[in-house]
């Protein structure tokens, strides 16, 4: 068979991508390939699985606008499909009044965003929602949630094949080659070839080395940096109720280590942000040749080290110390205690870097012939899957012209 779409990557973008598509072209056979032997194996199914409000993105970006329109339709989804999901609402908590410019600037984001159900409130109220937590001004954001990205993307690959019985959602088909033959793609993997007219590349922490396979001179690079989580043990599980989140640092890329309450109850605090020597390692001594060498013979890398030396010392004593972790936590929570806390997972996110050290912030989607690539689509790119994938259906249309 020669499949109308191929979708290389089995995460929650390549398979809301996939799902769109075949909601749209229901008589066209769609394949999905992912190369582990479960769907959303990486970024999908180690993130925080929070669902992101929008209030954080930069006004008129495609992290605002997807994030947002993305938000409502996978809540939408979620209550149609029996998916475990709560929006239980956020806190975002300054603890010094330096924070107060940050925390204004967040907010006038959500307002031009749209972010609907978000006040300002004082200790009496930060205290009033999260009892144990100390602050001096936050922020209220009533629509951000929580829910199972597992099981969201699984029932995608579920309802795909269900549009369609000729399409196919296939793991452990890792693409090994793709080539071209009289204007089809030939897809080959360790389980064996396929024929494609168009391609749609979802790869996440792959995406770099995808797109270079395809054919497409990129210059920036994907650099995985790990993020460690700690959980709250039954002693500690008491002393957060729903989401607590720092004011985020405007000068690093990532919001800073937070409370998340999980579907399943658990409590997760974290994560930190270090820079891995494996993309898809996930603990703290993983080591990939390949990775490490591709990722220190960039010059964006060392770039991006010396801008934020002294974050990067602070994160990596961090990983290593339960005690400086907890110290982090603390300036949230000041009871938390050595015995609240034990060791979590870990999660690897994928940064597009620059070849001055920028991280490519928001969402990238890229054109060559019969292929789009998703190159960027770091957080939120989970909370928007489906409106990323409404994105990437307008796009093929217009440049495969449909």
């Amino acid at each position: 068979m020669t499949y109308d779409f191929c979708v290389v990557g089995g995460g929650i973008v390549g398979l809301a991508t996939a799902y769109k598509l075949q909601c749209k072209f229901p008589n066209q056979n769609i394949l999905v390939l992912e190369k582990e032997n479960r769907f959303a194996p990486h970024q999908s199914g180690n993130n925080s699985g929070v669902i992101h409000s929008g209030i954080y993105y930069k006004p008129g970006s495609y992290k605002a606008k997807n994030c947002v329109d993305g938000r409502r339709e996978l809540v939408s989804f979620a209550k149609e499909h029996n998916i475990a999901y709560d929006i239980c609402g956020k806190i975002i908590v300054a603890t010094d009044e330096s924070e107060y410019p940050f925390l204004d600037q967040i907010h006038q984001n959500g307002i031009q965003n749209g972010v609907e159900d978000i006040e300002e409130i004082g200790p009496d109220r930060i205290k009033e929602i999260e009892p144990h937590c100390e602050g001096i001004r936050g922020l209220r954001v009533g629509c951000t949630g929580i829910i199972d990205y597992v099981g969201t993307t699984d029932k995608l690959a579920e309802l795909l094949v269900g549009l369609n019985p000729n399409s196919k959602a296939l793991t452990s088909h890792e693409v090994l080659s793709i080539s071209k033959k009289e204007g089809i793609s030939i897809v080959g993997t360790n389980n064996g070839d396929f024929r494609a007219k168009r391609m749609i590349f979802c790869a996440g922490l792959q995406a770099d080395r995808m797109a270079k396979k395809d054919g497409i001179n990129i210059k920036e690079k994907v650099v995985g940096f790990r993020g460690d989580y700690y959980e709250l043990t039954a002693k500690g599980k008491h002393k957060v109720k729903h989401l607590i989140y720092p004011v985020p640092n405007p000068d690093f890329p990532f919001l800073g280590v937070h409370f998340t309450r999980m579907t399943d109850g658990e409590i997760e605090c974290g994560p930190n942000a270090v820079f891995t020597f494996k993309r898809e390692g996930y603990g703290k001594t993983d080591f990939n040749l390949k990775d490490t060498i591709d990722a220190l013979t960039y010059g964006g890398t060392w770039k991006l080290f010396f801008k934020n030396i002294s974050f990067g010392i602070n994160e990596y004593r961090r990983a290593f110390s339960k005690k400086l972790f907890l110290k982090t936590l603390q300036r949230l929570i000041p009871s938390l205690t050595m015995e609240d806390i034990k060791p979590g997972r870990a999660g690897v996110r994928a940064m597009l870097l620059s070849t001055n050290g920028d991280t490519k912030d928001d969402f990238r989607i890229e054109y060559k012939d019969n292929s789009i690539h998703v190159l960027n689509a770091p957080s939120p790119a989970a909370t928007a899957c489906l409106a990323i994938g409404n994105e990437v259906v307008n796009m093929a249309i217009k440049h495969f012209k449909l």
